[in-house]
């Protein structure tokens, strides 16, 4: 069989594909070409790899903290990051007895645990409903995976993606309001909707909450030990081994920064797209991309901490991630303003707490948390008091336990890493529009109008997530180009 490397190498070239951002899907779309012969370079702009997916001592030494991400529901169900021998690379999975606690003012909390009947006894009484509702997505989760992560043009089951479809194609407080009728199973599923970054009143705002939920259920939430840059690490280590090579501290602003090279895909925001090729792009494709929506962006907190978080409702211990929004109102109520450019003085908070888990992330008998919540995007008020305030509100005693903090605004967010425009961390608001027009509505979303230059970031199908399948997409559309 000829290999892309045979097909390609030929002319004044000095690779034969350079991917421009080393974050998940960056790294994704770098180790599928370089698996099929291509060499392959990775431009990155930070002094080390990762994107979003990073640790770093950003508190006090000997405290490591996820620059980004925490929890990694989806990598674990990436097809593409399973058929990886990360493993064999250092990477180690830590699954906490929980994936999620969500507390109430009462001191209870419902739990999404691994079991059916273990997560129903803390729903009350609609137990059987949420069993209603999940269970027939997590039979048929291997298959839905499957289309749910790949394209329009690649759907392997689109009967058990139609019957999930017409399940998840709703609006979380409609679906909700159908489906529950007790305040703590409304108040779960909402703020497991509100990852969404929607209003919880838009379509499809009810796909993620089900989908999280089935997770839960069938891959869970874990963490990787040691940090989230274990994850990252794993994944260059092997791009290496395949002849792939990094280059960090390099800002890519033009094609003058950019190799030789026949393919150039680029883990970037659209708008960046823009600024490097706007020479040679059509005015009509650079308005599109100036039309892509974005959504809120978010408020981060690093906190280095004496002890665990002191919670009211013991099960919070459990569990890897925490929601704090208290009831469905409430939630719906922060969302929805945020959406619409105000500041909420109680927000939805998501917080994760690795080290009640991975000994690694401190020592001592100290911990490491963090937490964000959604504000308006490029927004620049300090939201430190309201998020604290919300621990608090679910953890008396929380602010003692605070040895140092480090904060996270939009704005930095940004400089630190231009795909996040705004603060937006899932590339785009997932309006119901940009589900199937992302960034642009094409048959092919991963292609510019510029010979041999994909977009691979998650700015395309299939979304925000940490699964790398937006850069596999891109660069198999790259190699069915090349046979052609």
């Amino acid at each position: 069989m000829k290999s892309a490397d045979s097909m390609m190498r030929s002319g004044p070239y000095d690779f034969d594909s350079v991917v421009v951002g080393s974050g998940p899907n960056g790294l994704a779309a770098a180790i599928t070409l370089a698996q099929h012969g291509l060499s392959t370079v990775i431009y990155e702009k930070s002094n080390s790899a990762g994107g979003g997916v990073r640790s770093a001592e950003i508190t006090l030494p000997g405290f490591i903290h996820d620059t980004g991400a925490a929890v990694y529901p989806m990598a674990v169900a990436s097809s593409f990051f399973s058929s990886l021998p990360l493993k064999d690379y250092g990477l180690q999975w830590i699954y906490p007895p929980a994936s999620l606690s969500h507390p109430f003012d009462d001191g209870t909390a419902a739990v999404l645990e691994s079991s059916f009947q273990a997560t129903g006894t803390t729903l009350g009484d609609d137990a059987k409903a949420y069993y209603d509702l999940i269970k027939p997505v997590a039979d048929v989760w291997k298959k839905l995976e499957a289309d749910l992560l790949g394209t329009l043009r690649s759907l392997h089951h689109p009967l058990v993606t139609t019957s999930f479809g017409l399940k998840a194609l709703n609006s979380a407080a409609g679906l909700i309001d159908k489906n529950f009728k007790g305040r703590r199973a409304r108040g779960f599923f909402a703020g497991l909707a509100a990852h969404s970054v929607i209003p919880l009143g838009n379509i499809p705002s009810a796909a993620i909450g089900i989908v999280l939920c089935t997770a839960g259920h069938t891959v869970g939430w874990p963490i990787p030990r040691g940090g989230a840059g274990s994850i990252t690490a794993a994944l260059v280590k092997y791009f290496e081994s395949l002849g792939g090579k990094i280059v960090t501290g390099k800002m890519v602003t033009s094609l003058s920064d950019l190799p030789r090279a026949r393919l150039t895909l680029l883990d970037t925001s659209p708008d960046q797209v823009v600024k490097i090729y706007r020479e040679r792009l059509p005015p009509n494709y650079c308005k599109a991309v100036m039309r892509y929506q974005y959504g809120p962006g978010i408020f981060k907190i690093d906190w280095a901490l004496s002890g665990p978080i002191p919670w009211k409702a013991q099960e919070c211990l459990r569990s890897g991630t925490v929601h704090l929004g208290g009831t469905f109102e409430e939630i719906v109520d922060a969302e929805l303003n945020t959406w619409q450019g105000r500041i909420v003085e109680r927000p939805f908070v998501i917080l994760a707490q690795p080290s009640l888990f991975d000994p690694t992330r401190a020592s001592d008998g100290k911990h490491t948390a963090w937490a964000y919540c959604h504000v308006p995007n490029g927004c620049n008020i300090d939201m430190t008091d309201r998020i604290e305030h919300q621990v608090e509100r679910f953890a008396p005693g929380f602010h003692e336990l605070v040895l140092a903090r480090s904060i996270s605004t939009p704005i930095s967010l940004q400089q630190e890493n231009p795909n996040l425009v705004g603060g937006d961390i899932v590339g785009g608001a997932q309006t119901l529009k940009q589900m199937f027009c992302r960034p642009t509505c094409k048959l092919v979303p991963y292609s510019i109008p510029v010979d041999g230059v994909y977009l691979c970031s998650a700015s395309t199908p299939p979304g925000a997530g940490v699964h790398g399948m937006c850069g596999f997409h891109a660069a198999q559309t790259c190699l069915r180009s090349i046979k052609k």
